[in-house]
């Protein structure tokens, strides 16, 4: 995962804005201002890392602050919490209403990659409903090795 560059950041963030105004729902500054935050970092970031740098702008940020917004934007589909990191990450596809996406996470460098693979999304559904189990929200993490990671080893 690479940072967006300040031009594709904003554009990242109207899109937010127009999605969530669809939605009937504001992207308030405070939100707007953690999901730019997310979008620049180029790689997972946990709410208090968050937190840090939010407060260079909002001295008076808190712990409650930056989880609300959090949780507003997972709930818009604009982020992805990914749960061994206990971080968050922009979605590469936050214009779906709903997608399943996987994630690749190098144990050595801490790239994570989004992925959208149709036929891992229908292979998890056809095992889990071959046992009866119905999904609400699958969330497919895998970690290993990047390629630039294994290059650079090798």
């Amino acid at each position: 995962m690479t940072a967006h560059s300040p031009r594709r950041t904003a554009a990242r963030l109207d899109a937010a804005a127009l999605s969530c105004a669809r939605e009937g729902v504001a992207l308030t500054n405070l939100r707007r201002q953690v999901l730019g935050l997310i979008l620049e970092a180029g790689g997972p970031l946990t709410a208090y890392q968050l937190l840090d740098r939010l407060k260079k702008t909002r001295k008076q940020a808190v712990p409650p602050t930056i989880y609300r917004a959090l949780d507003f934007l997972m709930a818009r589909r604009l982020i992805h919490k990914i749960e061994s990191l206990n971080a968050f990450i922009p979605c590469i596809e936050p214009t779906h209403a709903t997608h399943q996406a996987q994630f690749l996470i190098c144990q050595s460098c801490g790239t994570v990659i989004e992925l959208e693979d149709h036929a891992v999304s229908r292979a998890l559904g056809q095992a889990t409903a071959r046992r009866g189990f119905h999904v609400t929200h699958a969330l497919v993490e895998v970690t290993g090795e990047c390629a630039a990671c294994a290059q650079a080893a090798a």
